[in-house]
């Protein structure tokens, strides 16, 4: 496996690829920085504005606040040399918030001490950096894949035709994955990708703003609740500082499936309450704002690390597919180029 302190160090021995990236996220952007560094030729496509996947935080009047991972651990050197390497050491920051849960009988007990980590001032700050790095293309969502005389041109949901490409890697969420393999080509597999979903859970997510801080000995807590999965406190985490009493909750899966197509008035109403069961909390709300996350996370206990069909020159990669975990995307990612780069 190649070390990050390596990877300017480009071979003389390959031909020089034209490789596309599907999707901004960790994943994504970091296969686009390793094939890069490898002397290839990467276009990354994302269909939002700008990069992030589940690193994704909303502006609100007063600063922004996190709505989707909440915090990433660092388990492999890699992963913290690409962010020192690429992000820069001052877009993330340990996180030194008191974290608990909730055990069966109500007794609430401190999570396992293990450095975490969290984009600052907010966790787009990482993916924005990296981007920095690499040739993206936003706001263009890819829709379609066709192979002619051996090469690959994307198609976009406007009709525009992007290529041609020797690889395709995509990192964009599963059911996405999924459509446009399906939109692509009949001999492009879907039934890796189909197992893979079954293990895929939503989530509501409810960001508030409390018109003062509660007051609760833990900043991030997992409680026992039929409604709820977890609780933060944005405020918190470094850079959030004079950003206002920000809470996120984010539903437990079986409660988001259960509501789904719920209104957001209800689902605000629903979880604040259950904030309330769980804290005891009876606080003013002065802001809140909803997210529906359809495919949130991965529960599968079993699977691949990426997916990598090289007679089609397609790859697959993301947290889905090793773990669910942010530091997955880059561990997926880096299994992918390792296998991309065997076959030459």
């Amino acid at each position: 496996m190649r070390h990050l302190t390596m990877i300017n160090d480009t071979s003389h021995t390959q031909p020089i690829r034209r490789i596309a990236v599907i999707g901004s996220g960790i994943a994504g952007l970091s296969a686009a920085i390793l094939l890069k560094n490898e002397g290839h030729q990467v276009s990354v496509f994302e269909k939002s504005r700008g990069p992030g996947g589940r690193l994704a935080a909303k502006r609100v009047a007063d600063g922004s606040v996190d709505i989707g991972a909440q915090y990433f651990t660092i388990r492999n050197p890699r992963f913290l040399d690409l962010l020192n390497q690429y992000a820069g050491a001052d877009t993330f920051a340990r996180w030194e918030g008191r974290l608990g849960h909730q055990q069966v009988d109500g007794h609430w007990s401190a999570f396992h001490d293990e450095p975490r980590y969290v984009g600052v001032p907010r966790m787009t700050a990482i993916t924005r950096a990296l981007s920095r790095h690499v040739m993206i293309v936003t706001e263009t969502r890819i829709s379609g894949m066709r192979r002619e005389d051996g090469q690959w041109w994307l198609e976009d949901s406007a009709g525009t035709r992007h290529g041609a490409f020797d690889r395709v890697l995509i990192t964009a969420p599963p059911e996405q994955a999924r459509a446009l393999l399906a939109a692509s080509s009949p001999t492009l597999p879907q039934k890796a990708v189909d197992r893979q979903l079954a293990g895929i859970v939503p989530c509501w997510a409810l960001a508030v703003r409390f018109a003062e801080a509660p007051d609760w000995p833990f900043d991030g807590m997992r409680p026992n609740h039929p409604a709820l999965f977890w609780i933060a406190n944005n405020a918190s985490k470094p850079g959030r500082e004079g950003q206002g009493h920000w809470w996120v909750l984010h539903a437990s899966a079986d409660w988001s499936r259960a509501h789904i197509e719920a209104d957001q008035d209800e689902v605000a109403r629903e979880l604040l309450a259950a904030f309330r069961d769980v804290t005891g909390q009876q606080l003013p709300v002065s802001e809140w704002l909803t997210h529906r996350w359809l495919y949130a996370r991965s529960e599968n206990t079993d699977s691949p690390g990426h997916l990598w069909y090289p007679e089609a020159g397609v790859g697959l990669a993301g947290d889905w597919l090793d773990g669910g975990r942010v530091e997955g995307a880059f561990n997926s990612a880096c299994g992918l180029v390792d296998a991309m780069t065997k076959e030459t």
